[in-house]
């Protein structure tokens, strides 16, 4: 049995997010995908549960995805994160 790998995606678009966690269970069944809402939620959320990767929006209202970044960094040693830029434009990949 395939290992799951637990995806945390934070954007403040609820469309955009569902779509994109959508596409990446699809690609890989072994992906499960939670989504937040804003960097504050993706924050309450790491506090309860460990995830493998997190894939951001980098222009969200409050927290941008860079800060979030830096949060995570200086909190959590666990996941590889990945600022998305601009809705497609990659960037930030640890």
């Amino acid at each position: 049995m395939t290992e799951r790998v637990r995806i945390l995606h934070v954007d403040d678009d609820p469309e955009f997010a569902e779509l994109a966690a959508t596409f990446l269970e699809r690609e890989r069944e072994s992906f499960s995908v939670d989504t937040a809402g804003d960097a504050v939620g993706g924050l309450e959320m790491l506090r309860e549960t460990a995830y493998d990767c997190i894939v951001s929006d980098y222009d969200m209202s409050g927290m941008s995805g860079i800060e979030l970044l830096e949060t995570v960094r200086e909190t959590y040693s666990g996941p590889a994160v990945r600022a998305v830029h601009r809705k497609g434009e990659r960037g930030g990949c640890e």
